[in-house]
């Protein structure tokens, strides 16, 4: 809940014209939700919806679907991230409606998972995520999972100056794919992107994208500053 129209606007075309069309990095901007329509029909990198209602229509007033993201042209949508989890009380459950109604509408999906910091001080962190992996995606098959990217975020690890070590990363991405492997296979493992969330910026990105099985960022606040932004796009 960022920005107002004119600067999102500012931000989105300057960065649409310095990122070039032939880059081989995948990026993909998520404005707030009432701006989407005014970017969606110019040309500019693509666009996800930071959230979504399970129900195709209805009386669910202030919500937003699948199927009207997809009306527009919006090609993402970010499921299960942790404000949404944490001030909005989504469970599993919901988070898995969410995931089978953007999957039915060809929609890509940032699945968003990460431990609070009570989980992470219990040492219980990967059972934490192991659940939320199985919950929020239960009834997802290999070939609905080839739209669907993870983003790890610690939740302990965003806006609080705390700092997840490399290790630490290292640790979940690697037991996320392992998950992925266990219950899909090893082409679903090995070609899901697996991607951080805790507090990325321009200053650790690089670092951090060297790390084995990170394939990219969810950037947040560090995405508002063009220049910054991208120096983590061209760290990749």
């Amino acid at each position: 809940m960022n920005l107002l129209y004119d600067e999102a606007k500012l931000l989105y075309d300057n960065l649409s014209l310095r990122i070039s069309p032939t880059s081989s990095v995948d990026i993909v901007i998520f404005p707030s939700s009432i701006f989407l329509t005014h970017f969606t029909f110019q040309k500019g990198l693509p666009l996800g919806a930071q959230d979504m209602h399970f129900v195709s229509h209805g009386a669910y007033t202030g919500s937003i679907s699948a199927s009207q993201l997809k009306s527009i042209s919006c090609k993402y949508v970010l499921i299960g991230h942790s404000e949404r989890r944490e001030h909005f009380n989504e469970g599993n459950a919901l988070i898995n409606l969410k995931v089978k109604s953007a999957i039915a509408n060809e929609l890509s999906i940032i699945f968003c998972c990460g431990e609070p910091f009570e989980e992470r001080k219990s040492q219980s962190h990967l059972n934490f995520v192991y659940k939320q992996l199985q919950e929020g995606l239960i009834g997802i098959n290999e070939t609905e999972l080839q739209n669907l990217i993870i983003a790890y975020e610690p939740i302990w690890a965003i806006g609080t100056g705390l700092v997840a070590s490399n290790l630490e990363i290292e640790e979940m991405h690697s037991f996320i794919r392992k998950s992925m492997f266990d219950w899909y296979g090893p082409a679903i493992a090995n070609s899901i992107r697996i991607i951080y969330g805790g507090s990325c910026n321009e200053k650790n990105a690089l670092e951090i994208f060297s790390i084995p099985n990170v394939d990219g960022g969810l950037i947040g606040g560090a995405s508002l500053n063009i220049d910054n932004f991208e120096k983590i796009i061209n760290s990749l």
